[in-house]
């Protein structure tokens, strides 16, 4: 029960990477609050979970604000904040990607980190506590082709999550990013282009453990960097990439 009695809000938590953080929080004693666009698949999840849901656009002001008010009145706090939601682009030459891509990525993964901040570092500072999980990506680090505009995207979360650190540390408030290779997620498609055995051996010879990220692999990453055993933890990127950045 590593994050008993933590209160914590799981952006995008309702299927791939979310929802494995969301069912190791769980798991682990924290009270959830399960935030996404699919209500329906985040209702069905917080039902078996024993979590809260609620249906968030994390691109949009009001509904961040709206998903911090839902979560004070059903955890009655926050002490965790995971910016998990995310989106891409297809791959593509970077001058093809259309405007409209280029901005959803830019809101769903840049944005919805500001906003969270907006609504939800005041409440830290006042209580002089809280932890922020920015899920950033390795495309921030060693970029993929074709992925030009998601992987700025990331690297801007990964900076990001710096400059959060160093301002917030003096609070008492942490902040770190997990960067995950590739999983078999409802975006890998999208990441790849196709779908097809020869495309997924190719995605795979770049990964040196040879395996795709799991949810099972980012829910236990974001558990420890959530949780008190990370005290002295903050400002950091981690890799749970199977080597793929070294």
């Amino acid at each position: 029960m590593r994050l008993a009695g933590k209160r914590a809000i799981i952006t995008g938590g309702a299927s791939g990477f979310g929802e494995g953080i969301a069912r190791k929080f769980a798991a682990e004693g924290a009270q959830v609050l399960i935030a996404d666009l699919n209500l329906e698949g985040t209702q069905a999840l917080a039902d078996e979970l024993g979590a809260k849901a609620t249906h968030t656009n994390v691109a949009l002001d009001q509904s961040v604000q709206d998903m911090v008010a839902v979560a004070m009145d059903q955890l009655g706090g926050i002490d965790i904040v995971v910016n998990n939601a995310g989106t891409t682009h297809l791959p593509a030459p970077m001058e093809e990607v259309s405007e409209a891509d280029f901005d959803k990525v830019f809101a769903v993964n840049c944005k919805s980190v500001y906003l969270t901040a907006k609504h939800v570092v005041p409440l830290f500072k006042k209580q002089g506590s809280g932890t922020i999980l920015n899920v950033a990506s390795t495309a921030g680090v060693s970029p993929r082709p074709r992925l030009n505009w998601y992987n700025a995207s990331k690297g801007w979360m990964n900076n990001a999550t710096k400059g959060m650190a160093v301002e917030l540390a003096p609070l008492g408030i942490r902040v770190n990013a997990i960067n995950p290779v590739a999983g078999d997620t409802p975006l890998l498609k999208t990441f790849m282009g196709e779908d097809t055995p020869e495309v997924r051996a190719k995605f795979l010879s770049t990964i040196p453990i040879g395996r795709f990220s799991t949810p099972e692999d980012m829910g236990n990453a974001a558990c420890y960097l959530c949780s008190d055993e990370a005290s002295m933890v903050t400002g950091v990127c981690m890799e749970v990439d199977g080597g793929r950045c070294i």
